[in-house]
């Protein structure tokens, strides 16, 4: 009997030992297990043992973007999947649901997320606004009516910008890919 309860103690104390593993870390890596990206789509992790921070490179390979390499910080609290991850662009681009400071304007990071989606369809969802830009509901006003009015001036500026162009009198960032 008393050896059982030393075992006991000794156990406690291996226990202790171990770091704490949420839920949300555990969804994390459900998602990312489950994850089979696209060749358009590349994820590092800056601090390898750090799940729930990450970078998405998405290199879209058709339609206004094609030939850039746009980068998105994923930042996923405690709360995954309750909340939605926080993301942002990592660079100042001309995009109708793009701002400037990085502010992405996407409707499952905001009213409509839910604890079903997942990191895919995050990344799914990011890719299709670099695919299919949304005039209806911008960040960036100006690139919005730019689009709706002038599809054909958007684009032009869409060009100058993703090779560190200036619009409307705004810099932006060179994102065109080095192959």
């Amino acid at each position: 009997m008393i050896k059982i309860w030393s075992m006991k103690k000794e156990n406690a104390g291996v226990d202790k030992k171990k770091p704490k593993v949420s839920a949300g870390q555990i969804r994390v890596q459900k998602d990312l297990g489950e994850l089979d990206l696209p060749q358009t789509m590349k994820m590092t992790f800056p601090v390898p043992e750090d799940l729930l921070n990450f970078e998405l490179d998405i290199s879209p390979d058709e339609g206004f973007y094609a030939g850039g390499t746009f980068k998105f910080s994923f930042a996923v609290n405690g709360n995954y999947p309750h909340d939605a991850p926080s993301v942002k662009c990592l660079q100042k681009i001309y995009h109708p649901n793009i701002q400037a400071d990085g502010k992405i304007c996407l409707n499952i990071l905001r009213e409509d997320w839910k604890p079903v989606l997942t990191l895919n369809s995050v990344m799914v969802g990011l890719q299709y606004l670099l695919l299919e830009p949304n005039a209806d509901d911008p960040l960036n006003k100006e690139a919005a009516e730019d689009l709706r009015s002038n599809r054909r001036n958007f684009e032009s500026n869409v060009h100058k910008s993703i090779r560190g162009g200036s619009v409307n009198g705004v810099q932006y960032d060179n994102v065109i890919s080095k192959k």
